[in-house]
């Protein structure tokens, strides 16, 4: 027994000493590696000591250490579940999200496989670039594009003049907030999430294209057979890492496209924790909210990545 411990220890210790060598003879990539390490430290991992403030009655004066624990820990989340303002909340946050989803994700893959069949180099390049060009817009500079487009006189009431229709005011109706929202974002980021999938498709050996060439295939059959299984594993952890973050709507972008007139479809959890944080000083609440939030996303990338592994053999660990 006690041969078997100190061979143990031995092991460890070799490998200690082993990993403390690799360091030392690799120390210059690590060096390299080091300011993204600290900027996750400092940003990411750090902060996280604020969390218990959602299991405090957190008073600012007295700060997170001497602020009294809440009693019973779970009153703020009880307080948020019982809140009539819950069901709407997270209806909207679920729906809109699962929404964008599903309209965003497949149209960069779509876009893709369109701009790799383009033969002619100078326009391949014009395509990319004016697809590509909204994503450096800003969201206060995208919602004004919106709001001056839908609005009474607007561009699309001004088309709709012309063929006699009546003036329609689009942002004032809580049944397009949700399309609205949508697919303005789908014009916005499917330029860039593009590129992703251009750069893997790239990748595919051209011998494969040609033995299907050979064999009859069609150009839509070589985009089935070929170029899609090639990016299938990029698509699958596309899926995963925007499953498991489906929660996280662009909060600007929410805030800034709320009236009174959509409120009740408009409210989402960011913009009521933003409310109850920042506007009423709800510090403790505000945090349960966001925590709550969180392990929603947390769970749904860990089931995602799960039954990806099992059904694909493609996952992010």
């Amino acid at each position: 027994m006690n041969g078997r411990l100190k061979r143990r220890d031995r092991e460890k210790r070799r490998k200690r000493t082993g990993t403390w060598l690799k360091i030392r003879r690799n120390w210059v990539l690590y060096l390299f590696i080091l300011p993204a390490f600290l900027y996750f430290l400092i940003f990411s991992y750090i902060p996280m000591y604020g969390i218990q403030i959602a299991f405090k009655d957190f008073i600012a004066t007295k700060g997170f250490v001497e602020s009294p624990w809440a009693d019973p820990l779970w009153k703020h989340f009880k307080t948020f579940f019982s809140s009539v303002y819950f069901s709407d909340v997270f209806k909207n946050t679920v729906g809109l999200s699962f929404y964008y989803i599903a309209a965003s994700f497949p149209i960069p893959v779509i876009l893709a496989l369109m701009v790799n069949e383009v033969k002619n180099t100078r326009f391949k390049k014009l395509v990319q670039n004016f697809t590509y060009m909204p994503y450096f817009i800003s969201t206060v500079v995208l919602v004004g594009m919106v709001q001056l487009f839908l609005a009474r006189t607007g561009l699309f009431n001004q088309i709709g003049a012309l063929f006699g229709a009546e003036p329609t005011l689009f942002l004032q109706k809580d049944g397009l907030f949700n399309d609205i929202y949508v697919w303005s974002g789908v014009w916005q980021v499917s330029g860039y999430s593009a590129v992703i999938y251009i750069a893997a498709l790239t990748g595919v050996s051209p011998e494969l294209h040609e033995a299907a060439i050979m064999d009859g295939a069609t150009r839509l059959q070589r985009i089935r057979h070929v170029n899609l299984p090639a990016i299938l594993p990029t698509i699958v952890t596309m899926l995963i890492m925007s499953v498991g973050g489906i929660m996280n709507l662009s909060f600007e972008k929410v805030l800034l496209m709320q009236t009174d007139s959509n409120l009740m479809v408009s409210e989402v959890i960011s913009t009521y924790v933003y409310k109850l944080g920042i506007q009423k000083a709800q510090f403790s609440l505000s945090s349960a909210v966001g925590l709550f939030n969180n392990l929603i996303n947390v769970t749904l990338l860990v089931l995602v990545n799960k039954i990806s592994a099992k059904l694909s053999d493609t996952s992010l660990w």
